[in-house]
């Protein structure tokens, strides 16, 4: 890459989310158009794009704190607040962040062009537009900012759900599904490009088609027609409603070995006071039947979630009956988090700030319990696992080392523990098998079964 002075580089720091990394992607592509090449380092680029994340207050302290943080290190640089927090406070963020040069929403991506020459031409701007059209959206993406081998692929944008604790269909609206052959012309690019891991990202992927006029869900359809696409590839569901959960799913999943058995079902929680107060329709019994024919059908299977501690009606009691949920039902990964009160969510007003404020002296150790549950359920899982042989996709080398760090089918990106693999000749991207030989905390240690070279 040139690093002459007059050529145009961007740099983006994108928080938050998969689908806030895959709008990203899409503003870089767009972007490119516009001359600007994308650079590693923010002391190198002349416009810097901080892609917010703004679901709930800690993750909106992080976004400030980053635009603060890049400000004050490169003053030369034009920067621009994009993404989540910037739709969803866009008013505020203009009259209290008078350091941005300016604020840009998420729903029509190819507006940061317009937005980027006006900012150029010394205009401050705040720009939040509406989604265009679905068949008229652009998502079009020529740089990922995943490890080789693998990608994100949005099939949907926003939710119908309306969990009463949830701001997302403040920020994104309601659901949106793209269009099937878009979905399915750009998995067969990835594959092209060699992507070997297809990460399906939404909201709830079995919401997909529901908003096309009949109600019901073209997930099934969808998938059917994804696996069969040529290539060496396989694909990753992340984030199905337990609520709405396809039951023919699993047997699919069973069937086609190019679907991971690798489930993400975020159930918030199990006791029915407090899902009843989120808006949702499940319990401890559904939600475990529910593990139940999972696992009687592909006991190879790994299942995520995330509990939510410290909603309406939480107590010591209610947290007790999460915590012998877990146990019972022995997720394999688990991420906690403590409620956050979103102003505008059905749920804002159902404490007073007082009352909120006494819940939450509670929930970092109610989060504690759990999560000192969870870790021994987590390290017993995984260990479970050792002895065997499983398919690990190479992501980065170790400097003067002889070994690598991948991903095994238990292991979805960023989220859950890593592989480190001793051997020499890896490739980034390629697929290696491998014998997991123990588990350092959430991680695997693994070696592969054959010393030469990989594809």
């Amino acid at each position: 890459m040139s690093n002459t002075r007059d050529q145009k580089r961007l740099y983006i720091e994108h928080l938050g989310c998969a689908k806030n990394q895959v709008d990203a992607e899409v503003m870089l592509n767009v972007l490119a158009g516009e001359g600007y090449t994308s650079v590693e380092d923010a002391s190198d680029a002349d416009l810097i794009l901080v892609n917010t994340c703004g679901f709930i207050e800690s993750a909106r302290k992080e976004s400030i704190d980053t635009f603060f943080a890049l400000k004050n290190a490169y003053p030369e640089a034009k920067i621009i607040l994009t993404g989540c927090l910037s739709q969803r406070y866009a008013k505020e963020l203009s009259d209290e962040l008078i350091e941005a040069d300016a604020i840009f929403g998420n729903r029509d991506l190819q507006e940061i062009a317009q937005v980027v020459r006006e900012v150029n031409r010394g205009k401050r701007v705040v720009l939040t537009p509406s989604y265009p059209h679905i068949t008229d959206e652009v998502d079009k993406r020529s740089h990922l900012f995943n490890y080789p081998g693998s990608a994100y692929l949005k099939i949907s944008e926003g939710c119908n759900h309306r969990c009463r604790y949830c701001a997302i269909p403040l920020i994104r609206g309601s659901l949106r599904s793209r269009p099937m052959d878009n979905i399915l012309s750009e998995a067969a690019t990835l594959i092209t490009q060699g992507v070997k891991e297809i990460n399906l990202i939404a909201q709830d992927l079995a919401a997909y088609g529901t908003d096309f006029g009949d109600n019901t869900s073209r997930f099934m359809e969808l998938l059917k027609k994804m696996v069969a696409l040529e290539g060496e590839f396989f694909i990753r569901l992340l984030y199905i409603h337990p609520d709405d959960f396809p039951p023919q799913l699993i047997d699919f999943v069973k069937e086609n070995p190019k679907v991971l058995p690798y489930f993400d079902i975020p159930f918030q929680h199990a006791h029915k006071d407090v899902l009843r107060s989120m808006g949702r329709k499940g319990d401890s019994e559904t939600y475990l039947s529910l593990i139940r024919s999972i696992r009687s059908r592909i006991p190879e299977a790994t299942i995520r979630s995330t509990v939510m501690v410290g909603f309406t009606h939480e107590s010591d009691e209610t947290i007790a009956s999460l915590i012998s949920f877990l146990q019972e039902g022995e997720i394999d990964w688990v991420g906690s988090f403590v409620y956050s009160l979103e102003e505008g969510t059905p749920a804002y007003k159902d404490r007073t700030k007082k009352e909120y404020n006494s819940v939450m002296k509670k929930a970092s150790k109610w989060q504690k319990m759990v999560e000192e549950v969870q870790q021994h359920i987590t390290t017993t899982r995984l260990q479970s696992i050792v002895g065997t042989v499983q398919q690990v996709l190479i992501e980065e080398l170790v400097d003067q080392e002889d070994l690598a760090i991948g991903r095994t089918a238990q292991q979805a990106p960023e989220v859950d523990g890593l592989t480190v693999i001793r051997g020499k000749n890896f490739i980034p991207g390629s697929l290696v098998e491998c014998v997991i030989t123990q588990v350092n905390g959430i991680d695997f240690e693994a070696e592969a079964v054959d010393k030469g070279t990989y594809r």
